[in-house]
């Protein structure tokens, strides 16, 4: 006789375990929106949170919920779970989940679904949701209403997916390198039936915390005219890889290593001078901000090496590119030669350090002044306009170890890029696909899990307009929901000023570039900052913006950028 088909468990029943397991192999957040198909998740999810094994999160907006948990995963490391509803809802996540997909957070989309006989006839809120993200979700997995067994088994899975394990392999030390990948967002996609809740609290089966998988160790050796490149989320790991191999380094604001003995200050200026004597990059991370970083990168007598990501895409040079995964060891320079050690690196500082003196003089008044004249001179400074360059070395100056310095893309965070001294500052940034898409959301995930985790900094947005008023709902925080611990330090420039840098600018109707790339607008920030809560303060003088960076607490920061000419070429 064959055996009986397993009942499906009840969408309470299946839901409760389901939560408990997620907890208990790893997942410490979970942002929940309001839904009628997913409403026994977010039941489970509450109870859950008052019985301390998880973290809550509710937000309205489905795709600014998808970046506070993007944002809470970036900071912890650990995976974090956004539970929606079916139908368009799940399709707000695609803008997080391709962020996620492509800076390798890992990220669980938990998609409740109607069954299959819902399917193909036009019932209320129903569509193909699973697989919808498409190559950004690394893997589904997709629970049908009959298969309702096994909650226990479907959180493992999914936790295990998100922290690269690869899919149907063994536990920890079973196959090495064949188990590793990287980190990334999972659709987990359920569908219920009626009823949606209701009944009692189920315990889940015991399940063990997942680990990360193992990964594989290559080495780097030292070669002539090598330059080290730290993009994005490089860590200072490469600060001291550049050191050990004897190379100079670039590194991006966003990178963690723009620090260190090597570091080359206005390095991206500096390859203009002296790119021509490279032979070999290692890239570290992912650069985005600067053109000739890029060329350099892109030139074919140029080998590039990239300390890379494992069965995902990578940076490619324009001729040989050679990409090594896992754990990298280096191999120390030991002899000093033509191209390798401190003369090298020492060619790179002095150019940078000349670029610096040139372009900082007279930042300060002369301090040859009498004490009057230089009070004067000082009061005067301190009237001027804000200018981009001092919006973002302010914001990057009064930002410590203990911080967290988020940025926007677009403008500011170029500016960032050509003005920001050496310094160990966390920054972080969505540069998977450098969209302007949940910032604000994304920097309230990270200020929640810094302030949980006991640091006793201040995390700060440095953001431009366009990109706050494209994620105005992220300000949103329900009653009794944690109020993230975030400074807003917005330039203000009414419009996309990028856009002035590059070419269009100069060949483009001036009406219809204003129109349609510029997008200048009216909206008054003080107003939007009082409907959702913030306290806020405008500041249209040096002196001011400097005061209101001082006082370092939460709250929405206005600097007023109107009629500043246009910077250099990024």
């Amino acid at each position: 006789m064959p055996e009986a088909a397993q009942p499906a468990l009840p969408a309470a029943a299946y839901a409760d375990r389901l939560v408990a397991s997620l907890a208990a192999a790893g997942v410490a957040d979970v942002v929940v929106c309001p839904g009628s198909r997913s409403q026994a998740i977010a039941l489970a999810a509450a109870r859950a949170a008052r019985e301390g094994s998880l973290a809550l999160h509710v937000r309205i907006d489905e795709r600014s919920a998808a970046f506070l948990a993007l944002g809470l995963a970036r900071e912890t490391g650990s995976p974090a779970a956004i539970v929606v509803t079916s139908g368009t809802a799940l399709a707000n996540l695609h803008p997080a989940m391709l962020e996620a997909h492509h800076s390798d957070v890992p990220l669980i989309a938990v998609t409740a679904d109607r069954p299959a006989e819902l399917q193909g006839i036009r019932a209320n809120q129903t569509t193909a949701q699973a697989g919808i993200f498409g190559e950004a979700a690394r893997v589904v997995i997709d629970v049908g209403a009959d298969a309702l067994h096994d909650p226990e088994g479907d959180a493992v899975r999914a936790v295990r997916l998100s922290l690269g394990w690869r899919d149907g392999e063994p536990g920890a030390g079973a196959r090495g390198d064949a188990l590793h990948t990287e980190p990334g967002p999972v659709q987990l996609n359920v569908a219920f039936r009626d009823p949606l809740s209701g009944g009692e609290p189920v315990e889940a089966r015991p399940v063990e915390a997942v680990g990360r998988p193992p990964v594989p160790t290559a080495t780097l050796h030292p070669a002539p005219r090598t330059v080290v490149i730290a993009g994005a989320d490089a860590g200072p790991a490469a600060v001291d890889l550049a050191e050990a191999i004897g190379a100079p380094l670039i590194a991006e604001p966003t990178s963690g290593a723009r620090f260190g003995r090597a570091l080359v200050p206005h390095g991206r200026d500096v390859i203009a001078q002296l790119g021509d004597e490279v032979r070999r990059v290692v890239v570290v991370g992912h650069p985005t901000l600067a053109r000739a970083v890029t060329a350099l990168i892109r030139r074919p007598d140029v080998e590039v090496v990239v300390l890379g990501r494992a069965n995902q895409d990578n940076v490619r040079g324009g001729g040989t590119t050679a990409v090594l995964t896992g754990r990298i060891e280096v191999e120390p320079f030991e002899h000093e030669a033509e191209g390798v050690g401190g003369a090298w690196v020492e060619t790179w500082l002095a150019a940078g350090r000349a670029l610096a003196a040139e372009r900082d003089g007279g930042a300060a008044p002369d301090s040859g002044l009498s004490r009057s004249a230089y009070a004067r001179a000082e009061l005067a400074e301190g009237r001027t306009a804000v200018t981009r360059r001092e919006l973002v070395t302010q914001a990057w100056d009064r930002t410590w170890p203990h911080d967290r310095l988020v940025v926007a893309a677009s403008r500011l965070i170029r500016e960032l890029d050509a003005w920001a001294g050496p310094k160990a500052v966390t920054a972080r940034a969505n540069r998977g696909l450098a969209g302007i898409d949940g910032t604000v959301s994304t920097a309230s995930g990270i200020a929640i899990a810094h302030e949980r985790s006991g640091a006793p900094g201040l995390t700060r947005l440095l953001i431009g307009d366009l990109a706050l008023l494209h994620d105005a709902n992220g300000l949103h925080v329900p009653p009794g929901e944690p109020r993230p611990r975030l400074q807003i330090i917005v330039g203000n420039d009414r419009g996309g000023s990028l856009f002035e840098l590059l070419e269009v600018a100069g060949s483009a109707d001036r009406g219809d570039f204003e129109r349609v790339l510029r997008t200048p607008h009216e909206v008054d920030l003080e107003h939007l900052a009082a409907a959702y809560g913030w306290p806020y303060e405008r500041v249209t003088d040096r002196a001011g913006l400097r005061r209101a960076l001082s006082q370092a607490r939460p709250g929405i920061i206005e600097a007023v950028l109107e009629g500043e000419p246009h910077a250099q070429q990024l």
